[in-house]
């Protein structure tokens, strides 16, 4: 009898992904869920054996949905299967019951390794036709944005890592999202809150294999007393304090970023020099700044978030119309068999 697998992730890209690195002589039948809340109906309703569950979703995410299991009779063996690699939140999911941690992407070999240490499989298994139907019946038609979103979520966590080892935090991790915008629509959908908030940023530009885009960090002004105690930085925050701890944050989130995206793309991307873009401003003269470079873009939001501080800053980044068919290409890949 196969043994039922529940595969919870909100990209169905990265369903697939992971559906088709699970060793093919595993007798298993899988389902899929696209968040935690959905997962929990389906272990409600039926027996699963095991559960591989991504951290970062919409409705009822990885961590609420492993507190959930908690009171579920016949809960499912849980490996933790994300692109946040910070080491508390590799802890904090052990500490809520799963089993193992599995970073994305994930690689088949290592996989198999994983599987096979837990006892969840044994080599050379019988594995029945159902079985195998079950792996295909995940979809196959996946949009630009989705693959986009995905690797942009692997190097989300990347460059979070690297930031909480710096400051010794824990960086909450959005769903990255991604639209085709005109610059006009930019402010609106970036949806800050109240309009007298000032922000300050920092912009930089980046090109490889035709592909162009601008990173802008943007900051809240009233993050700045929390992130000078993270940095231990005393006495007066003046101005030229301001742009320094701006430049610092700035190269810890952005350049491991760009570094994890284009491992995952195959580009080595050149960058220019970071520039400040805007201190003490509002919102609409940062946007107007962008306003006679960019007509419409592509664009990857991103925002995180600091555990127990008053810090919050978004990563943008804005691709020129011609790197679309570029990225489209590059992305390809991450949909063939």
């Amino acid at each position: 009898m196969s043994t039922h697998v529940l595969i919870c992730d909100d990209s169905s890209l990265a369903r697939k992904q992971l559906a088709k690195a699970l060793p093919m002589d595993w007798d298993i039948d899988i389902e899929y869920a696209q968040n935690g809340q959905e997962a929990l109906d389906i272990i409600d309703k039926k027996k699963i054996d095991f559960l591989f569950l991504d951290l970062n979703m919409p409705i009822k995410d990885g961590y609420q949905t492993l507190e959930a299991l908690q009171w579920v009779n016949h809960t499912p063996q849980v490996l933790v299967v994300s692109g946040d690699v910070q080491p508390l939140a590799v802890q904090r999911v052990k500490e809520l019951g799963a089993v193992e941690f599995h970073k994305k992407p994930i690689l088949v070999d290592a996989m198999r390794e994983t599987l096979l240490s837990l006892g969840w499989m044994s080599e050379n298994e019988e594995v029945s036709d159902f079985a195998t139907a079950s792996r295909n019946s995940v979809v196959d038609d996946f949009s630009f944005s989705e693959c986009l979103q995905e690797v942009s979520n692997v190097a989300m966590g990347k460059a979070a890592s690297v930031l909480a080892d710096m400051l010794n935090v824990f960086v909450k991790l959005p769903v990255p999202t991604v639209n085709i915008l005109e610059v006009s629509e930019l402010q609106m959908t970036l949806g800050y809150g109240a309009k007298d908030n000032q922000y300050s940023a920092v912009s930089q530009g980046f090109v490889g294999t035709g592909v162009a885009f601008e990173a802008l960090l943007i900051f809240n002004d009233t993050s700045f007393s929390d992130i000078a105690k993270l940095l231990n930085v005393s006495g007066e925050i003046d101005t030229d304090t301001e742009v320094e701890l701006l430049m610092e944050v700035s190269s810890v989130l952005v350049g491991p970023f760009i570094d994890a995206l284009g491992k995952q793309l195959n580009i080595d991307f050149s960058f220019g020099h970071p520039a400040l873009l805007g201190q003490h401003v509002k919102m609409a003269n940062l946007i107007d700044q962008k306003r006679a470079k960019w007509k419409r873009t592509l664009t990857v939001e991103l925002v995180y978030e600091l555990e127990n501080y008053n810090v919050s800053c978004d990563l943008l980044l804005l691709f020129t119309e011609e790197s679309v068919p570029v990225l489209a290409s590059l992305l390809s890949y991450l949909v063939e068999d």
